[in-house]
């Protein structure tokens, strides 16, 4: 069992490796030769990574991959998307190709505005807090002006403030529930700032109102904090053309196609076992391109999934019909994204990814994620309603295998085309490459 250890944070990087190694691993040289293995060679670059974080010790590497051929509003783009599951990449640029003849994607942000609250408890007469509220309302607004200004200049800015009663859920609960615009920012340390002096502002005026009693005067401020859910900050992306363009596989009419891709999707927006694998699927699109942009992904998941649930049940994100002859396929999804802050101005690859979208704002880039999840979406439901997720999936997947069996290059070479024609798994993988072994021991 390992030793509890004090002022961690202040041991130098060396230090700090010299404890964990030799707390938790068998051989300290080795754990040891493998945190400084994925040091970067340059001193400055690796310096920056250090600091991005609390008690760095090295770096976590994913690949960056490429997904060409986008076409976004009559727009070319290529994706920078950063993960590590076999076939995203391959997938999202299938669906590129397909569409792309297909007239492209349409992308529209429908709105843009994010959410904060100050949480607080107030023990008294409802009424005379509604009448205080209204009284102090415009102080709320002008004693963030400091904090505003920057972002003023920038067309955001604070949208509306407005005092909500929970108290049917929670004994005392209010909130003072904010809306504001952000821009080219996602905008998380602007929106909390305001929210801290709303408190603060709250608070002190409380002190001096004349209508509250000496408990009614002593408000409690819970916390101040933005909310990671944005029902208003929303994009929708799409793609549509005649049923008889649907006409990629051999196996099936476009007719059967669209009928089967409808019905897959309609499972999904009624049963939310389906609906969870579903939309895990968009998120693969989504996250991949949020985090090589240097944006919160675990944010977006968690405003996305509630968004799914947002009609007390949770279901598809996409939708999709045949009208008129036309098929039609859609999805509305929250996105609060940025491009200027945060990693977008330190993180090298960041800076590298956004370049290679052209510099986009902070609309466009919702524009571009939201279709990013649209085609893993067709590309998933594409297979699945046709030749099945696993073959395409498993056959992206054999070079993680192989890898794992410790293949030469002239094994994997020749295990790629045998697996052409073959089933790919783990079993038969290392029967092949087992085969090969024997043959030239």
């Amino acid at each position: 069992m390992s030793k509890a250890i004090a002022g961690f944070s202040k041991l130098s990087k060396k230090e700090k490796i010299a404890w964990i190694t030799d707390t938790y691993f068998s051989d300290p040289n080795q754990a040891t030769a493998l945190i400084e293995k994925y040091w970067n060679n340059d001193t400055k670059l690796q310096q920056l990574h250090d600091e991005f974080i609390e008690n760095t010790i090295s770096n976590f590497y994913l690949p960056l991959g490429i997904a060409p051929n986008f076409t976004i509003n009559n727009k070319n783009y290529t994706l920078p998307m950063a993960i590590e599951e076999s076939s995203v990449v391959a997938a999202a640029s299938k669906s590129a190709k397909f569409w792309a003849t297909r007239g492209g994607f349409k992308a529209t942000v429908l709105d843009t505005e994010k959410i904060g609250q100050v949480h607080f408890i107030f023990k008294g007469d409802s009424s005379k807090l509604e009448s205080f509220f209204e009284t102090i309302k415009s102080k709320l607004i002008a004693e963030t002006d400091s904090i505003t200004a920057n972002m003023q200049k920038r067309g955001g800015g604070i949208r509306t403030i407005e005092l909500r009663d929970k108290t049917s859920e929670l004994a005392n609960y209010y909130q003072l529930h904010a809306t504001f615009e952000t821009v080219d920012s996602m905008g998380a340390n602007f929106i909390n700032s305001c929210l801290e002096q709303f408190a603060k502002t709250l608070k002190s005026e409380a002190t001096t109102y004349p209508e509250f009693n000496e408990q009614e005067q002593n408000i409690q401020v819970v916390m101040s904090i933005l909310s990671n859910y944005v029902p208003n900050c929303v994009v929708r992306a799409e793609v549509s053309c005649p049923v008889s363009d649907l006409n990629e596989d051999k196996d099936i009419t476009p007719e059967e196609f669209a009928e089967q891709f409808i019905t897959a999707i309609k499972i999904a927006e009624i049963e939310p076992f389906r609906a969870v694998t579903h939309n895990k699927g968009i998120m693969n699109g989504i996250d991949a391109v949020v985090l090589a942009t240097g944006n919160d992904f675990r944010a977006v998941e968690a405003g996305v999934h509630a968004y799914a649930a947002k009609e007390g049940t949770y279901a598809s994100l996409s939708h999709a019909e045949v009208k008129d002859g036309a098929f039609r396929f859609w999805i509305d999804v929250p996105l609060a994204l940025g491009t200027v802050g945060g990693l977008t101005s330190l993180h090298p690859l960041v800076k590298f990814s956004l370049e290679l979208l052209g510099k986009p704002s902070a609309k466009e880039l919702m524009q571009i994620v939201a279709v990013a999840g649209l085609a893993q979406n067709f590309a998933a439901l594409r297979s699945l309603t046709t030749t099945g997720i696993q073959q395409g999936h498993m056959k992206m997947h054999l070079m993680n295998i192989l890898n794992q069996l410790e293949a030469t290059e002239t094994e994997k070479q020749k295990a790629v085309k045998h697996f052409e024609k073959n089933t790919v798994s783990y079993a038969a993988a290392n029967e092949f490459v087992e085969g090969l072994r024997k043959v030239n021991a």
